[in-house]
């Protein structure tokens, strides 16, 4: 079916409602810096349905897909929203559609659309890139129960979140997920500074915390799949915002250059200017498109992951071009720091580094290519 027509409405109402609660607005207007109320920002996003967009109807959510959380997401690049959106209804919800079946389960998912629950999920181990069907964390049998032991960098919205949905690998080498409280003893949370002061981080490090057998939920289909698929969201998350990003940093240099005059012109009619903007559009214009194919392909569950690689490693590394343009082409007034300009390029060069950087996606895509061409070769020409 073709939504075309509703993720318009739905981008529309989006920017309109995001426009006031801006980290920094684009090319000048005001510091630079997350709203003062964060909660009340919160509160405003459950009223409006958009926590519990991917959560089943049942379940008093909206009954959506990623698809429909992917406009959401761009638009809270564009305006440097800083909410608990991306920990909670994205990864959050994500991971708890993937489990099984279970009253816990059903009860997260109804807080969460409801705006009465924050959740985070670890995902990423020390050095940022994905462990694969590797999750950084551990189960062990401790006497008659099990202790939870690992580490995670760099979990959004951690500090501020009321559980954990941690992605561990139990005694018998399988993933599963284990919620935990916040406070939960030997679990500590420990807040991330980062340049992006648009967003929390948080590193999640378990010694030894006992868990129950009920905190233990395991996912529906194939574990190994499921947490692949946890972070083709992950990723796919990070590129929608810095699309955002990207094309707010095209709007706003395209409005700088033409009210900007210089020598008696406005500096948008100037040919190296005309040149770097329709650059900057060219990119977003790729960017756009492999996201959008990227997006698709994780809604069908696709096995083949090129789409969502090639989403990641070309959108966010455009993204830290296409702000670093803008910040050279607003002159002297893009270095400062009430200029807005910045915190775009602050969240974009993070986005880059946040769940696999670039380096690792080439990698993947070249050992992908590899393998088929090996294959293809094994398959055409048989051995002598």
């Amino acid at each position: 079916m073709d939504f075309t027509e509703f993720h318009e409405e739905l981008r529309s109402t989006a920017r309109e409602v995001l426009a006031g609660n801006a980290g920094a607005p684009p090319g000048g207007g005001g510091a630079a810096g997350p709203p003062q109320d964060t909660q009340a920002e919160w509160r405003q996003f459950a009223d409006l349905g958009w926590t519990g967009i991917e959560v089943p109807e049942a379940l008093g959510g909206a009954g959506a897909t990623f698809a429909e959380a992917a406009v959401l997401l761009q638009e809270m690049g564009r305006s440097v929203t800083s909410s608990p959106y991306l920990g909670t209804a994205t990864h959050g919800v994500g991971t708890l559609n993937l489990l099984a079946a279970h009253p816990d389960r059903d009860v997260l998912l109804h807080d969460v659309a409801t705006g009465r629950r924050r959740l985070a999920v670890p995902l990423t181990d020390v050095d940022g890139d994905p462990p694969e069907d590797v999750a950084p964390f551990r189960l062990q049998e401790s006497g008659p129960g099990l202790r939870l032991h690992g580490r995670s960098m760099f979990v959004p919205d951690a500090p501020d979140a009321d559980g954990l949905l941690i992605v561990a690998i139990d005694p018998d080498g399988r993933p599963v997920t284990v919620h935990l409280d916040a406070d939960s003893a030997g679990l500590a949370v420990t807040p991330q500074p980062v340049l992006d002061l648009t967003r929390r981080f948080g590193a999640v490090v378990a010694d030894g915390v006992e868990v129950g057998s009920e905190s233990v939920l395991r996912f529906a289909g194939d574990p190994a799949k499921a947490v692949r698929l946890l972070w083709d969201r992950a990723a796919l998350s990070i590129a929608c915002d810095s699309l955002g990003l990207s094309e707010a940093m095209l709007t706003a240099t395209v409005s700088y250059a033409c009210s900007r005059a210089q020598f008696g012109r406005p500096i948008g009619s100037f040919q190296a200017v005309k040149h770097a903007c329709a650059n900057m559009l060219v990119k977003i214009s790729v960017a756009r498109s492999l996201l959008s194919c990227a997006v698709r392909q994780l809604v069908a569950v696709d096995d083949d992951r090129a789409a969502v690689l090639m989403a990641k490693s070309y959108v966010c590394t455009t993204a830290v071009e296409i702000a670093g343009s803008a910040l050279q082409l607003h002159g002297g007034i893009g270095y400062t720091w009430d200029s807005g300009v910045h915190t775009y390029l602050k969240r974009a060069a993070l986005n880059r580094s946040l769940f696999g950087s670039p380096v690792y996606y080439h990698k993947r895509l070249a050992e992908r290519y590899v393998y088929r061409a090996r294959r293809r070769v094994e398959t055409e020409v048989p051995p002598e």
